[in-house]
């Protein structure tokens, strides 16, 4: 499908799932609005991209950059607003709930919770101008939380509500309201996850690394084995393009076998039959 009046704006475009989306929908004639972090990004996404794509500066948890954003697609779009929002800037934060230092539980849901609503907010009227649609980038985490990824399955879970909250908030004005569910995804969050659980392993206190040490290298090992599993982020790119182009866009996108078994586990299994299976499945220590 080819319709250069088509305008969307794609959060997080620098890497991965949102770079994958960008390109995509760019050589399907959209006009794309990159939310990049940094110039640089900008340029490298460009050096792949049409003339359409512009790079977009903005940063979901700051004010100011979401203002000027939306100005600037304002300015470029007109009357025409916009046909579609993609909402897919997230961090992922790892550690033990029980000594998790709290700036990290404020800064995981900042990014990928009141960061999303921001922009969501910030391009409503655009949407509403251009009939568009609003598609989130979940995660299967947000249908069923593991350990040690407690911060971000709580941001995951979260953005499930706000997507249904909204879906039916909007349905009088016939606005789809989408998100994704992705499992593993062959994506640099991986490696940006990896070096955060770094950082924050450093400021873990002498109990935490007595209480948990082994169990955060078997959590390390699991996520590495799901990032070489991880399918391309250019088939959840696909799934955002059905969002915003089909006449019946699906609610929820699940993406990848790893995400059906996990939802299966989630739908069907009780509490104390499944924790046993996703702490085999981890290789956990301790009892089963």
């Amino acid at each position: 499908m080819s319709d250069p009046e088509r305008s969307v704006v794609i959060t997080g475009a620098s890497t991965g799932i949102g770079r994958a989306c960008a390109l995509r929908l760019d050589r399907m004639g959209w006009r794309v609005f990159a939310g990049v972090r940094k110039p640089a990004d900008g340029e490298a996404l460009c050096a792949k991209a049409s003339p359409r794509l512009t790079p977009v500066e903005l940063d979901v948890t700051g004010e100011a950059s979401i203002a000027r954003a939306a100005e600037q697609v304002v300015a470029a779009t007109g009357d025409a607003g916009l046909a579609g929002l993609v909402n897919n800037a997230g961090i992922s934060v790892a550690g033990p709930l029980e000594f998790l230092p709290l700036d990290e539980l404020r800064r995981q849901l900042e990014v990928n919770v009141t960061g999303q609503v921001a922009v969501t907010q910030a391009f409503m009227p655009l949407i509403r101008r251009g009939n568009g649609r609003v598609v989130f980038m979940g995660s299967i985490s947000g249908r069923l939380a593991t350990p040690f990824l407690g911060p971000y399955a709580a941001s995951k879970f979260a953005l499930e509500a706000l997507a249904d909250a909204l879906r039916i908030e909007l349905r009088p004005w016939r606005i789809p309201v989408s998100i994704i569910e992705p499992g593993s995804i062959a994506t640099p969050i991986w490696e940006k996850g990896q070096a955060a659980a770094d950082e924050l392993e450093e400021r873990l206190s002498i109990r935490g690394h007595e209480l948990y040490d082994p169990a955060i290298a078997a959590v390390r090992q699991a996520a590495r084995d799901s990032a070489a599993r991880g399918v391309p982020p250019g088939r959840v790119a696909k799934a955002v393009a059905h969002a915003l182009t089909s006449r019946r866009p699906k609610t929820r996108y699940v993406m990848g076998t790893d995400a059906r078994i996990q939802l299966a586990m989630a739908s069907l299994l009780p509490d104390r039959a499944r924790d046993p299976l996703v702490s085999r499945f981890m290789k956990l220590p301790g009892k089963g």
